[in-house]
């Protein structure tokens, strides 16, 4: 199979979907690898180390594209890649279809075969693709919320750590999955006061005894989120229910009941967002706004800010099930595979995500009856 990565074009992304060491394994098992030139640089893997490897570097992003059997990425294709679209074409990346109703459709009058790998579930629930970037992004959750509680950031002028005789920052996290773990280690390393909120009580004893009592944990909902964010000096939204939009948790009036200067980090803007005054992501080049006093930051790439670490934690994962589709095929990736399955959200023209059918009112397939 010909496969391609065309350098990613999203607003600050630096990360690319494949390392050099990827490229050799796909290579050895018998693929072509085709990557655009300088599509690693962000993340500092030169074109010398992809070819050396065996990928054959192109120029424009078209041919990338065009020649390709399967494209892997590691963003949604944005509206100037739409163009390049074809039937039968395999798309393997991030596509968060949930909030991108013009991206769905796009998909489904092109015949695209549009895999996410957000969507990717094992048996026990647990998201193999979407989890390091869930970590890497709860982790710089807590540490962009240290930055712009800085004052000369437009914050209250807060050390999130205090020193002694000062209090740290309170830190609220509103989700205690992969996202939110993550912001409670960082938050808990750095010193920081924690609370803790989730529907899952079973979860939060696991993490009350994982980071043995140093976090208080409280039932999510709507009483406690507010009584708690009237403390915080930093909220995280890390709320998922995978493919579907997020919950808005976070309402106005309890963004209105929060201490100005203090900061929302809403890592679920991927998925639409949880906090009700975020009405559109936010980019690297321009993270913040501020509203009721609060500082707002949607940033939908979080982890593109440490591409390095972040395509290496990637191509980890998701190398192995590339190579389930370059040797097997789709049709035959997923009957073998079932909880590759549920990764696939659009195929020839019909949505076979029930979250994202939901989402926008359309028609739902059951995957079964397209893979017959």
């Amino acid at each position: 199979m010909i496969i391609g990565i065309p350098k990613e074009i999203k607003s600050q992304e630096n990360r690319v979907a494949i390392t050099p060491a990827g490229v050799d394994g796909l290579v050895r098992n018998g693929h072509k690898v085709l990557i655009q030139a300088g599509a690693g640089l962000g993340s500092s893997f030169e074109d010398e180390e992809y070819a050396n490897n065996g990928a054959e570097i192109i120029e424009e992003a078209s041919e990338v594209w065009e020649k390709s059997h399967m494209i892997i990425k590691v963003k949604e294709p944005q509206e100037s890649e739409f163009k390049y679209f074809r039937e039968g074409l395999i798309l393997f990346t991030y596509l968060h279809l949930a909030s991108e109703e013009k991206l769905t459709k796009a998909l489904m009058n092109s015949g695209v075969v549009a895999i996410a790998y957000e969507t990717v579930q094992r048996s026990d629930g647990s998201l193999p693709l979407l989890s390091p970037m869930s970590e890497i992004a709860g982790r710089m959750a807590v540490q962009q919320g240290a930055i712009f509680l800085e004052k000369t950031h437009g914050g209250k002028g807060m050390l999130i750590d205090g020193v002694p005789g000062v209090a740290p920052a309170h830190v609220v996290v509103i989700g205690a999955g992969i996202v939110g773990t993550g912001a409670i280690r960082r938050a808990i390393g750095l010193g920081c006061r924690v609370s803790v909120l989730d529907v899952n009580v079973d979860r939060l004893r696991y993490l009350n005894e994982v980071f043995m009592g140093k976090i208080e944990t409280l039932y999510s909902n709507n009483f406690n989120i507010k009584e708690a964010c009237k403390t915080a000096d930093l909220v995280v939204g890390a709320v998922l229910i995978p493919g579907a939009k997020a919950p808005k948790l976070i309402t106005e009036d309890i963004v209105k009941s929060m201490k100005p200067g203090s900061v929302i980090v809403d890592v679920a803007i991927d998925q639409g967002g949880c906090v009700e005054t975020i009405t559109h992501p936010t980019t690297h080049a321009n993270p913040i706004f501020i509203k009721h006093d609060i500082i707002h930051y949607a940033v939908a790439n979080i982890p593109g800010a440490v591409p390095q670490t972040s395509t290496m934690a990637l191509t980890n994962v998701t190398l192995g099930y590339v190579m389930k589709l370059a040797n097997n095929g789709w049709k035959q990736a997923f009957i073998n595979d079932l909880s590759f399955a549920k990764g696939a959200n659009v195929i020839d023209g019909k949505i076979v995500h029930k979250y994202v059918a939901d989402s926008f009112g359309l028609e739902y397939t059951p995957l079964e009856y397209v893979l017959n």
